[in-house]
């Protein structure tokens, strides 16, 4: 009778045992073993070593070892001579890199641009940088009787919107300086923001607390939140935001709305794989600023 008490069964993570996901369907269970581990390094950014990668998976180290093998051959994983702990293969970013065009983009955000509108009423929008200008992607009308006639594929001014905004803060400071030597800053309204201090101010401001507002920079009669939208490399790919008239959205009801608006950014950066959360002090920042504006 062959000895089964020499080899210890490794213990298995509830979260991410390979017998849990049995349970779930059936499919080729090589290859489901292959994407939970390529998950199960994903989580570890400062990379993982063989025998932990066998305990979160719940297999036997030769299994785990073999699998991360092949993926190694084919470029998916990488092993560090030195350490011998696995990390993310460049191909992985690559296939991501692809996956994020534009019509995927835009598939990703109408779901959560038609939910953004209907909990707040107000028009959403989600806008990424082409050049030096803002283009909105895609839009969804808000369920206000008084509708902003703004088709997608505009492009929008960067220093004077919620959108554009985002867009600056997220760039460095080589690069938000390039912006302003090459761009005029164009008066649209009185509050236009007209000169390059007062804009490295705001953009300060959003990256802060990582809300861009405008009240009236544009149309007068028109106010607008926005906040980033992130990507699998925890970068800025866009910016997610609504906006109103006036009247109807006054200062404290955009603050109001400003929790919606970020809950759906989030929900918008987890669809394009990121983990990023949206900063705590948003909320609070936009109380403050909204007792300094009328």
């Amino acid at each position: 009778m062959p000895d089964t008490s020499a080899a210890p069964k490794p213990k298995r993570s509830p979260a991410t045992s390979i017998g849990a996901t049995k349970k779930r369907s059936g499919g080729i269970q090589s290859i489901r073993r292959a994407c939970l581990l390529l998950e199960a390094v994903a989580r570890s950014p400062e990379g993982i070593g063989l025998a932990d990668l066998s305990r979160t998976l719940g297999l036997h180290t030769s299994t785990t070892f073999h699998i991360a093998k092949t993926l190694v051959m084919l470029g998916y994983l990488r092993q560090l001579e030195s350490s011998r702990i696995y990390r993310i293969g460049p191909p992985l970013f690559a296939l991501a890199s692809a996956a994020l065009d534009e019509v995927e983009l835009v598939n990703a955000a109408r779901p959560v641009l038609a939910g953004l509108a209907n909990a707040t009423g107000e028009t959403s929008y989600f806008g990424a940088m082409s050049g030096e200008k803002l283009v909105v992607l895609a839009k969804h009308d808000g369920s206000g009787a008084i509708r902003i006639n703004d088709r997608i594929g505009n492009v929008r001014p960067m220093h004077c919107t919620g959108l554009g905004k985002i867009m600056l803060a997220a760039l460095g400071a080589e690069q938000f300086e390039v912006f302003l030597q090459n761009e005029e800053l164009t008066v649209f309204t009185s509050k236009t923001i007209r000169n390059a201090q007062r804009l490295r101010q705001e953009i300060d401001e959003v990256r802060r607390c990582g809300v861009a507002f405008d009240d009236g920079e544009v149309n007068e009669e028109l106010r607008c939140a926005a906040v980033p939208v992130y990507d699998f490399t925890s970068r800025v790919i866009g910016s997610l935001g609504i906006s109103g008239p006036s009247w109807r959205l006054s200062i404290q009801a955009l603050h109001k709305n400003t929790g919606i608006l970020q809950s759906a950014a989030e929900r918008l950066s987890a669809e394009l794989g990121s983990r990023q959360t949206q900063r705590t002090a948003v909320t609070e920042a936009a109380s403050n600023r909204g007792k300094v504006k009328p």
